[in-house]
């Protein structure tokens, strides 16, 4: 919006209820006084033909109607107003009327009159010319060269353009591949003419092609011109606009700046006479009309530029100079010149409010008077100074635009799940594999303390369940005022959830007295869904896969007393054994030990255990802290399942590399689909019938082969939505068992949690793998790497490549692996900068029984991480019988601490899949090994004989490979080792990035 206003110099309103247009509106010494001064015309499309002749005599009582020369009503709408030399033989400028169907030639005369009333004006008519075809516009110039007179060219609607030489027409050419009508003009520099075609280019096509193309008395003839022999009309240069003209001038004025000038919807363009453009302007609002005028800069143009925020904008080339606003949305702009004012802006609006005005400030010749000067009155002033700080005061201890953060609570929200399942079931599927699906009631009450605005309540679960009614509208709440509301929960999918509890969102508005319309509030609650919505107790299994033990310090406790809403429908009494039938999944058997305090739970899916698992432990939690029992712990001693977890995982890869692969299938059969269907188009718009050449069976094939593959994609879609449930249970499982196996504090807890699952979802930007490999890869390189120092230099690094899908887990599982490794032997999940301090060693042997040692990791951009042989402590995998015969027997001593003999032997073992990616990935720069190498001289070293041995029978080639696996064998501590065919060796590949930068 501008500061600035167009000055009024005159105005007139025309009429009541008429409408005006583009066209509607020119400027010219129509009735040829010779002093050069203009007159206005303004048709209407009611057929009212007005002319005046503007003046500012503002110190008369004039109106309007004084300026007015002529008003006369025509027959038929107005569509254009033109002034030229019209006539032949004639050099005086007459008016040009465009009706719809009907050309009028006028000529204006004046008489100068005897009375006071002053001169008289008459309109007659020279000629005209009935049009056989529904004129849209027209334009004039000197056709052909021509000198002396002007010719006329109008656009019918469809598509003809019709040429008129004075009182006699010259011919009529329909326009190729027209479609509707664009704005027309003629360039007198090069003869041609310039039309915006439906397909939004701007083309040109010479007078003289038009001339001499083949005549055509309908559009249907001018398609068969090929045939007969006639020259089909092409235009002679095209230029791709890409939008809609609502106008196109070509201004004249001025030789040196030859431009063509376009106003689209969004742009203005600029073009040269050969159709090259000059510039661009992009408009950020919406143009209704432009005119250009000649520019005392010579080579540039002006531009009067209008829109629809009733703005009125001065372009020299692209760059603002002025900006005026105006009373009215104008639709036609001119320049004229008036006897007491020159280059005065005349503008006229859809609804027939013509206004002449100029721009530019008036200048004010008020001044400021003097007043008297007195000293001021401090006692005065500070009184009032006081008393309109108490004022203040008052006012922000009695009012606020937002509700105190102190204050009583406005809404209280508490949601109670019944403890019967619902009878008969609000479950949508009702029966799953034989067994009947439960729903169950939750009743949510809300209990408000002040005045509560435009209140919502939304209800989120997680999938598979689903809610009866998840959103709720609820009326405006007065202070002490309750609601309620109940809606079931269900399962409905055939899978297990990962999370049995919900969230309940109230939004509302909390109105105050300085914001009555409210201030926005969220309040949020969580529910706890009962485990016997998603399983039944069932006989137990004989077999199973997956085992976890959890060991207590307290006595064995009747697991009938623990699941007491099962303990009715159990066939053990002795409560030492649950067998839990999931209504989508496998069986879970829950075993407690007689003897000692263990609690075995087996099942034959690694992920449905963790529900189970879950409930267990937290009801442990419940049932000692009622008993008052203080110092109950819970206890893991592994081995840590990561075989299991990576099973989940892979799926989880698989299935999303299955969904791209869809997708780019999907749009190559969509790209061959829409390339058959031009060539089968191609083939019926063409007069003479070809033979199809098999292109409609393919176009079915090819249809068909879409819709098999969105089917599956689909279907891929619906798995892949229930493998990353399943793998949240998973994950959630795997950070339970760690918590339980190093006694991990709950804040930790919390910071693993949020590093397995950064994700609650998967996106098709975004999945899960890359985001957790780079959580994972931040934790391992800040509080859980070796030392303060590399910790110091991970955190000064910032940025990092876009996450993307990887190319497979290999990486992933490494990563998931030493964070096990590293938290196992004592390292700290904490977000604090000093995570990583020096600690006493007496401290570290009491942390890890082994001593806390450095692990290898990823050194630079280049280094992999070598698999540390502690790590496959963690990975439930039985060693080949060369690695058990090859021990030290340092390495039985150690291996003797472990609670049994079976549970070493599934511990020794080294997974194959990390060791042989090992192998293939390794490639090092001379600079990462320097710094190895002063790694290595601080910490104890194993005997080199075997790294001898091993340097001796390579070759020269692996020489300085040998030196590096003998390097990272010195990490490891001297009290184990292994054989060459049990450790771990790295070969050269390429280098790969740093662990986090993946």
């Amino acid at each position: 919006m501008s500061l600035f206003k167009a000055r009024d110099w005159w105005s007139a309103a025309l009429g009541e209820g008429e409408e005006f247009d583009l066209g509607c509106l020119c400027v010219g010494d129509v009735d040829n006084s010779g002093t050069g001064h203009d007159k206005v015309i303004v048709g209407s499309y009611m057929g009212m033909l007005r002319i005046f002749s503007p003046n500012a005599n503002k110190l008369s009582d004039s109106s309007p109607a004084d300026a007015q020369l002529l008003e006369v009503q025509l027959q038929n709408a107005i569509i254009q107003v033109e002034v030229g030399k019209f006539v032949s033989c004639s050099e005086l400028l007459h008016l040009a009327v465009l009706h719809p169907r009907k050309l009028s030639v006028y000529s204006v005369t004046g008489t100068a009159g005897n009375v006071e009333h002053g001169d008289q004006y008459q309109l007659k008519l020279v000629y005209e010319h009935n049009l056989q075809r529904t004129a849209c516009n027209m334009t004039y110039g000197t056709f052909g060269g021509v000198t002396g007179h002007q010719s006329l060219c109008i656009q019918s609607m469809d598509g003809m353009l019709m040429f008129f030489e004075q009182d006699s027409y010259s011919f009529g050419r329909f326009l190729p591949g027209f479609l509707l009508p664009g704005p027309l003009a003629y360039n007198p520099r090069t003869d041609s003419f310039l039309t915006v075609s439906s397909a939004r280019q701007l083309e040109s096509y010479k007078y003289e092609t038009l001339a001499v193309a083949t005549d055509a008395e309908s559009r249907q003839d001018s398609d068969f011109l090929p045939k007969t022999g006639g020259k089909r009309l092409t235009p002679d240069w095209t230029f791709v606009l890409g939008e809609q003209a609502l106008d196109i001038s070509v201004p004249s004025f001025s030789h040196s700046s030859s431009s063509i000038l376009v106003l689209g919807e969004r742009n203005l363009f600029c073009l040269r006479d050969n159709g090259q453009i000059r510039f661009m302007k992009k408009l950020e609002f919406n143009p209704s009309c432009f005119l250009p005028y000649a520019s005392v800069k010579d080579g540039t143009t002006n531009l009067l530029l209008g829109n629809h925020n009733n703005m009125l904008r001065v372009y020299q080339d692209v760059t603002l100079k002025w900006a005026a606003q105006l009373p009215f949305v104008p639709v036609a702009v001119r320049v004229a010149n008036f006897p007491e004012l020159k280059g005065v802006v005349v503008s006229l609006s859809s609804d027939g409010h013509l206004l002449s005005s100029y721009m530019g400030t008036d200048p004010s010749f008020f001044s400021t008077p003097k007043v008297d000067a007195r000293e001021a009155d401090y006692e005065q002033v500070d009184a009032e100074m006081k008393k309109l700080q108490k004022f203040i005061r008052e006012a922000t201890r009695s009012q606020d635009i937002l509700p105190s953060p102190d204050a009583v609570e406005e809404l209280s929200v508490k949601a109670t799940v019944s403890s019967c399942l619902d009878t008969p079931s609000q479950a949508l599927i009702q029966d799953m594999d034989g067994l009947p699906v439960p729903s169950v009631t939750v009743q949510v009450k809300l209990k408000a303390s002040s005045v509560l605005q435009s209140a919502r309540l939304s209800v989120c679960v997680q999938p598979p369940l689903a809610v009866s009614q998840d959103q709720f509208v609820l009326e405006p709440m007065g202070v002490g005022s309750t609601k309620e509301v109940a809606f079931s929960a269900f399962l409905n999918g055939r899978y297990p959830p990962a999370d049995l509890t919900g969230d309940i969102v109230v939004s509302y508005s909390s109105p105050t007295e300085l914001n009555p319309k409210g201030v926005p509030r969220v309040l949020q609650s969580r529910f706890s869904l009962p485990l016997a919505l998603v399983c039944v107790l069932s006989s137990p299994a004989k077999t199973t896969k997956f085992k976890i033990t959890v060991d207590t310090n307290q006595p064995p406790v009747d697991l009938n007393a623990i699941f007491r809403e099962f303990s009715a429908k159990t066939e053990d009494k002795d409560g030492n054994s649950l067998t839990f039938q999931f209504l989508s999944g496998a069986k879970v058997t829950v075993l407690a030990s007689k003897t000692s305090q263990r609690y075995r739970i087996q099942s034959d899916s690694f992920e449905d255990m963790w529900l189970v698992v879950k409930e267990l432990v937290q009801r442990f939690d419940q049932h000692f802290s009622k008993l008052g029992i203080k110092d109950f712990k819970k206890s893991f001693s592994g081995p840590m399942p990561l075989q299991e977890y990576f099973l989940s995982v892979d799926n989880h890869f698989q299935l999303r590399v299955g969904a791209q692969q869809y997708q780019d299938l999907l749009s190559e059969r969509a790209v061959q689909f829409r390339a058959i269907q031009r060539r089968l188009l191609t083939r019926f718009k063409d007069k003479t019938p070809a033979p199809l050449q098999n292109l409609d069976t393919l176009l079915d094939a090819t249809y068909n082969q879409v819709i098999a593959l969105a089917e599956a994609a689909e279907e891929n879609r619906a798995l892949l939505e229930q493998a990353f449930v399943r793998l949240r249970s998973s994950t959630q499982l795997l950070v339970l068992l760690l918590s339980l196996w190093q006694g991990l504090t709950p804040d930790q807890t919390a910071i693993l949690e949020a590093t397995l699952l950064p994700l609650l979802q998967d996106t098709p930007q975004l999945g899960w793998e890359e985001s957790c490999d780079a959580a994972v890869s931040h934790l391992l390189r800040s509080c859980l790497s070796r030392s303060p120092k590399d910790q110091a230099t991970s955190l000064a690094q910032t940025g990092g490549p876009v996450l993307g899908l990887p190319q497979d887990t290999t990486r992933l599982k490494k990563h998931i692996a030493l964070l096990c490794d590293r938290i196992g032997k004592g390292g700290r999940l904490t977000l604090a900068s000093d995570a990583n301090a020096q600690i006493p060693a007496q401290i570290q042997n009491l942390a890890a029984p082994g001593g806390v040692e450095p692990i290898a990791e990823v050194f630079g951009d280049g280094e992999e991480m070598e698999t540390p042989q502690e790590m496959s402590k963690y990975i439930k995998k039985k060693p080949s019988k060369k690695v058990k015969k090859e021990k030290d027997p340092k390495e039985k001593k150690d291996v003797s601490r472990e609670p049994s003999e079976s549970a070493v032997k599934e511990e020794a073992g080294v997974p194959e899949e990390p060791i042989k990616e090992a192998k293939r990935e390794k490639k090092e720069s001379s600079k990462d090994k320097k710094e190895s190498k002063k790694e290595s001289n601080r910490e104890p070293k194993e005997p080199k004989d075997e790294a001898k041995k091993k340097e001796s029978s390579s070759s020269k080639e692996k020489k300085e490979k040998k030196e590096k696996d003998k390097e990272k064998e010195g990490k490891e501590s001297g009290d184990k080792k292994v054989s060459r065919k049990s450790s771990v060796k790295v070969k050269d590949k390429k280098k790969e990035p740093e662990a986090g930068e993946s």
